[in-house]
């Protein structure tokens, strides 16, 4: 499959697959004629001298200064310079293949007046595998991400560095062996290639793709421990969820219904409880307001990635060009806070759930701590305290970005989203995520190994996979290696895959 780029119809899945997977990226042929008649719409303006902003004036504070005619080409060069600023570690060469393709998709409306070869260039370095390196830390989300898309236009000049076959690189060594001409910078062409969220976007396409296998793993984990703890699944009946009318709640629900299908619970043969505990008969609500979350932010950030995030923006059937905010992260800012946060919140059930299956007053019978030798040995008694700790980490991280802003460039940019905040901390709860679901996995594997009746066909097929890389805990050992293990397992999503080809998508 190839990834055409209209402007208008690039969905996450395409850019997972291209960031992550190296799928190929065309130009439709319209979008190059839209690129075309806009270029050439800015080029007239240029010479008529028409003001026009960060093309023939400085930025930010120095929009007012109008730059002279021999300045026009030099100015582009010096903005990269001077807002390729980042600092510290590289951000991961797929964040940054992800921006690469977004920046290319906004272009693709023909509004952003750019030369067309700049296009064209970044859709090569793709195809044929050349990276830049980019600093993850910089950008504030306003007037775009500029401090990391400036370190990608570095490559336009054959400046900067790049990856190329698991080499990094000067810039125009790169892009000499990738045979890739480097176009240089005209008119516009820079800030162009800069002014818009688009490594922020990247990075919360690619963290929802995530998040959302890692809710469908949260429930598959659900079901393993209401099973266990001989949940009461009338809670679970769909009728409920659709009186209440929310769609995420009344996914979760027939999700692990489907589950555990055709186990002893599920068949009423097991003895149950009249009511349960929250932890136990709210997980459809909890799991399924995340759902909801990520549905509305999912909404934001493909608008975001077929919408002209720019400064200015052209339109050549009109002959005008205005110069806004287009480039204000704030719409994804806000619902990527949001979706950070419920990954916290559903993490926290993961948890409750946990502590009652280790918890003798709590657990249905189950030995203490899910041990045959309590008191000699103390079983997954500390496995709650290292999940305890990164839910913590992510309760700080899961305080708002959105909401920091601090003014800068001599109060000229006084409001910013620092969006790219929010994209740098969802990833590490994310990470915090996979190690505290694996832990509740193993407790319920091990719980589930402790019960004599049948369960539902794909809560086996989890235990069946969890037991391919952790041993039932039948004396205490070391637990680090368990825990990283099941952690690395549960990012693999190696239980999700296997356990939709037994009970179908969990969608």
């Amino acid at each position: 499959m190839v990834v055409i780029l209209t402007g208008k119809d690039l969905k996450i899945e395409d850019l997972v697959n291209v960031a992550r997977h190296g799928e190929k990226v065309e130009l439709h042929p319209d979008a190059i004629k839209r690129m075309e008649k806009c270029r050439a719409m800015l080029e007239k303006k240029v010479e008529k001298g028409e003001i026009m902003y960060g093309v023939n004036t400085g930025i930010g504070e120095f929009s007012e200064v109008i730059l002279a005619a021999d300045q026009i080409k030099d100015f582009q060069k010096y903005l990269i310079y001077n807002h390729a600023a980042g600092i510290g570690d590289p951000a991961p060469q797929e964040y940054v293949r992800g921006a690469m393709l977004l920046r290319a998709n906004v272009h693709a409306h023909g509004q952003s007046g750019q030369r067309p070869i700049m296009t064209q260039t970044l859709v090569e370095m793709l195809n044929k595998g050349v990276t830049p390196f980019v600093c993850q830390k910089g950008s504030v989300g306003a007037c775009g991400d500029l401090a990391p898309m400036s370190q990608v236009a570095l490559l336009m000049m054959g400046e900067g560095q790049a990856y190329f076959e698991g080499e990094l690189l000067d810039g125009a060594e790169a892009m000499k062996r990738a045979g890739i001409e480097t176009p240089g910078l005209m008119a516009r062409d820079g800030l162009a290639m800069i002014n818009g969220c688009n490594l922020m976007v990247s990075m919360s396409a690619l963290f929802l793709h995530d998040a959302n296998n890692w809710l469908k793993q949260a429930e598959i984990a659900a079901a393993m421990s209401l099973e266990a703890l001989k949940a009461n699944m009338g809670p679970y009946n769909i009728k409920l969820h659709e009186a209440r009318g929310f769609p995420g709640a009344q996914r979760s629900a027939k999700s692990i219904l489907k589950l555990i299908k055709d186990g002893d619970l599920a068949e009423k043969r097991v003895k149950i409880k009249v009511q349960d505990a929250y932890s136990m008969r709210s997980t459809p609500q909890v799991i399924g307001s995340a759902h909801d979350a990520l549905v509305y932010a999912r909404k934001q950030i493909e608008t975001e990635m077929n919408g002209v995030g720019d400064n200015p923006v052209f339109f050549p059937d009109d002959d005008l060009q205005l110069s806004g905010a287009n480039f204000q992260g704030s719409p994804i800012s806000v619902p990527m806070d949001l979706a950070g946060m419920v990954i916290t919140m559903v993490s926290v059930l993961s948890e409750r759930r946990m502590n009652r299956l280790n918890n003798p007053a709590l657990s249905e019978g189950l030995p203490p701590f899910l041990t045959k030798g309590a008191g000699m040995f103390s079983g997954m008694m500390l496995s709650q305290y290292t999940a305890d700790m990164q839910i913590v980490e992510q309760k700080i991280l899961s305080a708002p970005a959105s909401i920091q802003s601090i003014p800068a460039a001599a109060d000229q940019e006084d409001f910013v989203s620092m969006g790219m905040n929010t994209a740098i901390k969802n990833f590490q709860i994310l990470d915090n995520a996979y190690g505290i679901l694996g832990i509740e996995f193993m407790a319920a594997a091990q719980a589930l190994d402790f019960r004599d009746y049948k369960f539902g066909q794909g809560t086996t097929k989890a235990k069946e996979v969890i037991r391919k890389h952790v041993e039932f805990l039948d004396i205490d050992r070391p637990l680090y290696p368990d825990h990283t293990n099941m952690k690395a397992l549960v990012k693999s999503c190696e239980i999700l895959h296997e356990v939709e080809k037994e009970v179908g998508k969990l969608d």
